[in-house]
């Protein structure tokens, strides 16, 4: 017998919370970023809705802008609606380029 899939919970940290209360409802998938949560723990549970309804009670309950996330396979968002989908954003890595004093090119190399 299989157990229960287990969600990881991160908390969207109160600085971020009202932009996102206040912000306008998307369709399709919520861009979030790490930096704006803290991971606090997991729960084994059938489903987000069931783990919502197993911490509302608690003072560990779930606030909207939280986030479940399932084995590292898919991520909600709780939202006023329920449960929707969200993706983690990753930074864009900017590479710099080398660039000689001056800005010219690099001088040849001799041989």
């Amino acid at each position: 017998m299989w157990g229960m899939p287990s969600y990881r919970i991160f908390r969207l940290k109160e600085e971020q919370r009202q932009r996102f209360r206040w912000g306008p409802h998307t369709s399709g998938a919520t861009a979030v970023r790490l930096k704006d949560y803290v991971e606090t723990g997991s729960i084994e549970a059938a489903s987000v809705y069931a783990a919502w309804a197993a911490l509302r009670e608690t003072e560990r309950a779930l606030k909207v802008g939280d986030l479940l996330e399932l084995d590292g396979a898919s991520l909600s968002i709780c939202k006023y609606v329920g449960f929707e989908e969200a993706r983690w954003v990753t930074p864009e890595v900017k590479l710099e380029t080398a660039v000689p004093p001056g800005g010219g090119a690099f001088p040849a190399a001799s041989g």
